[in-house]
């Protein structure tokens, strides 16, 4: 199956997709906010960039979108259509940094959580529910 858009409607699409500040950031960022949670956002001083940090405790959370993060990859890889190579390649990068992120990460005493796009639209209060355990554990 062809891509249903042109090559520059395409490219321009692509273009328009931020690295931080995204949807599922905002949304988690200002809830995390409303608790009472302060943190540090996309800090560059912690491997991997996480999109929040809490640095006392050593608590780095980050927001990942199925896609770009490759949520159940072997079954969507095959919907890939247009430049596969390409980006089954990309993907799989993703993967296999954010695995590297975690274990350098967790092996410098760092607690690492990672929540899907879809667990933060449709389960905000779980996904904050699950850092205030572990803030509270770690305290």
């Amino acid at each position: 199956m062809a891509d249903v858009h042109s090559k520059e409607t395409r490219s321009y699409n692509m273009s328009r997709i931020r690295n931080k500040n995204t949807k599922i950031e905002i949304v988690l960022s200002r809830a995390l906010w409303a608790k009472g949670y302060r943190y540090r956002r996309n800090d560059k001083s912690v491997v991997g960039k996480p999109d929040f940090v809490f640095k006392k405790i050593k608590l780095a959370v980050f927001c990942d979108s199925e896609f770009w993060h490759g949520k159940d990859w072997d079954s969507q890889q095959k919907r890939i259509d247009t430049n596969k190579e390409y980006w089954i390649n990309k993907i799989q990068n993703n993967i296999y940094r954010d695995k590297k992120t975690n274990e350098r990460l967790t092996n410098s005493g760092w607690v690492v959580i990672r929540f899907w796009e879809t667990e933060i639209k449709k389960n905000l209060n779980d996904c904050i529910l699950t850092i205030t355990d572990i803030v509270n554990f770690l305290r």
